[in-house]
């Protein structure tokens, strides 16, 4: 090894000991006699003295280093009279007898400081850069130790770690597949897998028992701070579970990785339905670090000559607590944010709980002060409190006001990224009609498990099945997601032809996920957890980029490679794709 030690890890109790270090020149302070480098590496920055009396050459050579030059020293190490309390190594410093220049630098587009003055394309591009930047850096660490505590976890449950294959072979159900041209197979495609889900299946069905692998996903979605074209998944199987089964244990893997990470012990999770929480809500993923549920005043309001109420289908609130002296500035900027396009509502109404009881709304020409105070009875407001209602369509009305309540919660300071709210969301949908295709869509994919009660519904009423799925939501985050799966052929047949697929079409796309079913599947289960939204929320962060170590950008692009790229006539031939 080069070195001795690392430039995070000497103490006072290593004082006169003889040191070699290697880094990168952080910052440089010429002082006349002496000049001081704070030498990096992974580890921590070390302060280095030259000084002049003693070694007047080396003091020169010193002074010569620009900005993350990498550098060898040797020194002795000594206690520093002028202590930093910010450094772990702030009680000591190496005096420098031996310096070797292992590689000069160019001077750094931007500060390799914690708050950097590069912009975020400019960082992009420098990306290995960036990874100095202690922030960036210690996103990265965290995410390894997640990985790490992951695999301690579920190998002391017995799971195995499987890899499966990365070129596969496309489907049509799901997001937008990324294809890869055969060389050896003109005219044929391969997709990279948007999940492992047949192959954790087929897995079960070859007697593996419990699988997991944190793997390399791929969708060729837009893309948004929560979502990257490419990102990884903590993927698990099991057989002879149940649903209850699944949740319990991996309840106990996401404590697991709070405690040893975080060092927080979390309360047992919740459980909440889907149409509970679409209901309270207006989400299935909903934030509930802090309470403003809907509620909903359709019947109260109507009849009384305003037409956004009376033509409205549904109309339901929120209180906002100790929020009735916000100014009209205010509530002008909550209309103006619910009527943003994203948002799509056509107004806001609000109504006043004053410090005297007394009650004033934006519609009091049409409701008594009777009518206002059933309104604050059914939201159990109190003096002090501001209502604010929404009215129109169900499903877009119950979306616009979610936005609303989260941006209120923002506002109010309640979505402390320091604080964790976790849940289970349960019985889903199954099924997902699509007007403009006319035929159901899987909620979730395809091999999803009606609950058993539901199963006689599937004729008959197809829209009231609900799923043997769950969702796990943090801070309003949805981090995984699973199912019991479907293990019998001819229900698997039957889920097929609901979803318009022929026995042709099935066979084509599933037949050897099908054909497996004929040699003793067992009942299986599981989950996949998005790992990169895991560590960003771990991280207190809303973007999953700074979390990858080579992101994309909102475009799809890898700005520091220049990818994706065109490529030659030559190769284009050879895959049977050139121009004929």
């Amino acid at each position: 090894m080069l070195r001795t030690h690392t430039c995070g890890e000497l103490r006072i109790n290593d004082v006169k000991n003889v040191v070699t270090l290697c880094g990168w020149l952080q910052k440089s302070r010429d002082l006349g006699g002496m000049t001081f480098i704070d030498l990096r590496d992974r580890y921590g920055i070390t302060q280095l003295v030259f000084n002049m009396e003693s070694s007047a050459e080396l003091c020169e050579k010193a002074r010569k280093l620009g900005r993350e030059f990498v550098l060898k020293v040797s020194g002795i190490v000594s206690e520093r009279s002028n202590k930093n309390k910010n450094l772990a190594t702030g009680e000591i410093e190496i005096i420098v007898n031996e310096l070797t220049v292992l590689n000069s630098s160019e001077t750094p587009p931007f500060t390799i400081e914690d708050n950097s003055d590069g912009g975020d394309d400019l960082r992009a591009k420098f990306r290995y850069l960036d990874i100095r930047r202690n922030p960036v850096k210690n996103n990265l660490l965290l995410r390894a130790r997640m990985a790490t505590e992951t695999r301690n976890f579920l190998s002391n449950q017995k799971f195995i770690e499987v890899e499966t294959p990365v070129l596969i072979k496309s489907t049509p159900e799901g997001a937008r597949d990324f294809v890869v041209p055969s060389r050896m197979n003109q005219g044929q495609f391969y997709a990279l897998p948007q999940s492992p889900q047949t192959f954790k299946q087929l897995l079960m069905v070859a007697g593996m028992d419990r699988y997991y692998q944190i793997v390399k996903c791929f969708r060729d979605e837009d893309l948004r701070a929560d979502r990257q074209p490419e990102f990884t998944q903590i993927d698990c199987e099991m057989s002879f579970v149940d649903q209850e089964d699944v949740l319990q244990l991996f309840e106990q893997m996401v404590k697991h990785l709070f405690k040893t990470v975080k060092g927080v012990d979390i309360e047992p999770l919740q459980r909440i339905t889907f149409s509970e929480a679409i209901k309270q809500y207006g989400s299935d993923k909903p934030d509930t670090r802090f309470e403003m549920k809907f509620v909903e005043l359709t019947e109260l309001v109507k009849g009384k000559n305003f037409p956004v109420f009376d033509n409205a289908e549904i109309v339901v609130g929120i209180c906002a607590k100790s929020c009735a002296e916000y100014t009209r500035k205010q509530l002008d900027e909550l209309t103006e944010f619910v009527k943003k396009p994203q948002i799509g509502a056509s107004g806001l109404v609000y109504a006043r709980v004053n410090s005297d009881g007394s009650i004033k709304s934006s519609v009091d020409k049409f409701y008594t002060a009777d009518d206002l105070q059933e309104w604050v009875n059914a939201f159990d407001a109190k003096p002090g409190d501001l209502l604010l209602i929404l009215a129109g369509q169900n499903e877009e009305t119950k979306k616009a006001l979610c936005e609303l309540r989260l941006e209120m919660g923002t506002r109010l300071g309640l979505r402390d990224a320091n604080k964790f709210s976790c849940l289970w969301v349960l019985d889903f949908p199954l099924l997902e009609f699509n007007e403009e295709e006319n035929r159901y869509f899987a909620m979730h994919h395809p091999f999803t498990s009606p609950k058993p009660e539901d199963i006689l519904l599937l004729d008959t009423k197809p829209k009231e099945v609900r799923a043997n799925a769950y969702d796990m939501v943090i801070n309003g985050v949805e981090v995984g997601g699973g199912s019991i799966r479907i293990f019998n052929k001819e229900l698997q047949s039957k889920m097929f032809g609901i979803l318009g697929f022929t026995k042709e079409e099935a066979q084509n796309q599933f037949g050897f996920l099908m054909n497996a079913f004929e040699y003793g599947a067992p009942p299986h289960g599981g989950i996949a957890f998005g790992f990169d939204r895991l560590c960003s929320l771990f991280g207190g962060e809303n973007s999953i980029r700074d979390f990858i170590a080579f992101p994309k950008n909102n475009s799809g692009r890898d700005v520091m490679i220049d990818a994706p790229s065109a490529i030659d006539g030559k190769q284009l031939g050879e895959l049977g794709l050139g121009v004929k």
